[in-house]
């Protein structure tokens, strides 16, 4: 079970890497409202990951899911140190419902561009704090995962 939600927390982590490459452009302005090119850049790739990539877009739930079940496995199943399992438990389900919660409805909102660019820039700074957490949430189950899987 180790290796499928390594490879669970591998994927998503490849997945927030690609959302963070357009979330970064948020970095480079202080102002209470992002440049336009910056907000259509971020808005247009929230578009089409969140609104138009569907059936695809599903997969990323189906993963999250697979991942949270591996791990609720290895739980049950005693495998290994039970601190791995718990430590990765709660840091997946944080991040994955954060994502759930949160950042995924903050995604498709500014993918929808109808806010004014104001509330689209406090939008697009919260999904990147948003995935900041889930990286480094995501993370810490990898590198669990991969340690018990020695």
């Amino acid at each position: 079970m180790h290796a499928c939600a390594a490879a669970g927390a591998g994927f998503l982590i490849a997945v927030l890497w690609f959302d963070l490459m357009f979330d970064v452009q948020t970095r480079k302005h202080a102002g209470d409202t992002l440049p336009t090119e910056a907000l259509a850049s971020i808005s247009a790739y929230y578009r089409r990951v969140t609104i138009e990539a569907w059936p695809m877009n599903r997969l990323i739930a189906v993963v999250m899911g697979l991942t949270l079940l591996a791990i609720v496995t290895e739980i049950v199943h005693n495998a290994d140190h039970w601190w791995i399992g718990w430590i990765s438990l709660a840091a997946a389900a944080s991040a994955i419902g954060l994502a759930r919660a949160r950042t995924l409805p903050n995604a498709v909102r500014l993918g929808a561009a109808a806010e004014s660019l104001h509330m689209q820039t406090r939008l697009a700074r919260a999904i990147y704090r948003d995935h900041l957490y889930c990286l480094a949430a995501i993370a810490v189950v990898l590198g669990l995962q991969l340690s018990a899987a020695l």
